[in-house]
């Protein structure tokens, strides 16, 4: 182990074990709220040959939840199952009064949400006067009062517990995993959802320590060699070379989360299940048009936004006509590169409708009931949220948003969206391929268990290249004296471009692999520059 490996897991506190997880040690979901009543009830409805309707949400936790919840009953014995995942335009979040309507047409005697449920007490009950059970699986916030459920299978409901961190799709593994411990399951058929389990866990951003740290990692490796058709075909038309969690969240994810941002999560539903290749690329193809659409689509969106000037107000919120789907996106977009809270919104059927991101001290589910009196509705977490708002109330939300984030009396919350090094790299010749290897045995990387970053002091500049059609980014190559480092920045701010050939600076970086003609090296991506005594530049 390298000297310099040693150090950053000394820095993160981490033991040997982390580095290898075993499955074989996953706890049992014994203590999660209801899981008994789920699955004495999911029992029942396989011996008696009902037909249950699994209802889920139209991002890829829900998508890949409700696919291991159809997968599970099947290996249970349940033989009529079908797939309701709502609309995001026509429906929003949840469960819609449409969910009723197809389970008293369909005879259905039992319906299971994945990744939602838990606020929708009037569906449950609407469903329960017409005779059907309902069990929610879900793993957002529960309100005051839940609904009236055969089984509310929710780690929310825990106060504290490490399963508070599962994905939907992974509540829906722990039941399958119990399930398996109980006989119901042949044992080790149960690893074949754990593709599932990473895609939506690493998707959602939920936080990778203990047990889901150990779900996405096996998860990842299940990937690799993954009996779905359709995700092999994916992979393929994405051009994914290496099964990681950068893989997962930034090429895979957003293809599948394309489908229901802008025309319909069935899309990416049908991809993942269907057995046939043809049908499999088509649809792979499919995806991957509407993921640059949405890309097209987001970056339209901003380049209005930038360049129509923004108040500096503590709390930025902007209103136009963009794309339904992409609004969250754009928000997270503005969040990072404004460093301030963002709201985005677009009108849709006479009202405007948005999301919003956040960071730090400032909690949007406090913002919205501060706000109550200036919107129609809205909820969510602290760091996201949705929204709707009256036309001719948009400046009285911005003004109300706004001097609620005054009365926080908030400072210095830029502080939480640095990325601050893990450690020094006092010579980069510590910088080789046996390092990257090394790195590697700490993916899954995510919330909770960051990609490492790293700073190198005093770096000499030996050359600067601008790259790109408009000159955006930028290239260098650095020494510290003893070994040269290639340093890339995509889309590099202004400042960065004036830095010139002999300057001396301090350079925040994550380090990656870079393939070229055949050679493989260690290059960084720049995440900060610093000059004298390391003022950011």
């Amino acid at each position: 182990m390298s000297k310099l490996f040693e150090r950053l897991l000394e820095k993160r506190g981490l033991k040997k074990d982390f580095l290898l997880p075993k499955y074989d040690e996953l706890k049992s979901g014994d203590d999660l709220p209801d899981i008994d009543k789920a699955l004495e009830r999911i029992l029942k409805a396989a011996r008696d040959g009902e037909k249950v309707l699994i209802y889920g949400d139209y991002d890829a936790d829900g998508v890949t939840a409700s696919i291991a919840m159809h997968d599970t009953l099947k290996l249970v014995g349940v033989k009529e199952i079908e797939i309701m995942l709502p609309n995001r335009f026509e429906d929003g979040y949840g469960m819609s009064e449409k969910v009723i309507e197809r389970a008293v047409r369909d005879k259905v005697g039992l319906v299971i949400t994945v990744d939602c449920g838990s606020g929708n007490r009037e569906i449950v009950a609407k469903l329960a006067d017409a005779g059907i059970d309902t069990i929610i699986t879900d793993h957002h916030e529960c309100p005051e009062e839940l609904p009236v459920a055969v089984a509310i299978v929710n780690p929310k409901r825990l106060e504290k517990s490490e399963w508070r961190d599962l994905a939907g799709v992974g509540v829906v593994f722990m039941l399958a995993h119990k399930l398996m411990e109980m006989g119901k399951i042949p044992a080790g058929q149960e690893k074949w959802l754990l593709d599932l389990v990473a895609i939506g866990t690493i998707c959602d951003n939920m936080r990778l320590l203990r047990e889901n740290r150990r779900l996405v990692y096996w998860g990842l490796k299940v990937i690799e060699k993954t009996r779905r058709v359709g995700l092999r075909e994916l992979i393929k038309c994405a051009e994914v070379k290496n099964i990681n969690s950068y893989a997962v969240g930034f090429i895979l994810g957003p293809r599948l989360n394309a489908a229901g941002r802008i025309e319909s999560a069935d899309i990416a539903l049908k991809l993942l299940m269907t057995s046939s290749r043809v049908e499999a690329a088509k649809l792979a193809e499919e995806l991957e048009g509407l993921n640059l659409k949405r890309r097209n689509e987001q970056t339209q969106a901003l380049k209005e936004i930038k360049q129509s000037g923004q108040e500096k107000t503590p709390v930025m919120v902007v209103a136009g006509n963009w794309h339904e789907g992409v609004l969250g996106i754009i928000a997270g977009n503005l969040t990072e590169d404004f460093k301030r809270p963002s709201f985005v919104l677009t009108e849709v059927d006479g009202i405007y409708k948005g999301s919003g991101r956040s960071f730090g001290d400032f909690d949007l589910a406090k913002a919205l009931k501060a706000c109550e009196k200036e919107i129609i509705g809205g909820g969510g977490h602290a760091g996201a949220c949705g929204v709707k708002i009256e036309k001719d109330k948009l400046a009285d939300f911005k003004k109300a948003v706004n001097d609620y984030y005054k009365s926080l009396r908030l400072t210095d919350q830029e502080r939480f969206l640095e990325k601050k090094a893990d450690i020094e790299i006092e010579d980069l010749s510590e910088v080789t391929l046996d390092l990257m290897a090394e790195l590697k045995q700490l993916e899954p990387f995510g919330i909770g268990n960051l990609e490492p970053v790293w700073l190198i002091r005093d770096a000499l500049i030996l050359n600067v290249q601008k790259l790109g059609q408009n000159e955006q980014h930028l290239k260098m190559a650095i020494t510290d004296g003893k070994k040269q480092l290639v340093l890339i920045a995509f889309n590099a701010p202004s400042k960065w471009l004036e830095i010139r050939k002999g300057m001396r600076c301090d350079f925040t970086v994550r380090l990656m692999i870079n393939e070229w003609n055949g050679l493989t090296s260690v290059e960084g991506m720049i995440e900060k520059i610093g000059v004298e005594n390391s003022e950011e530049f």
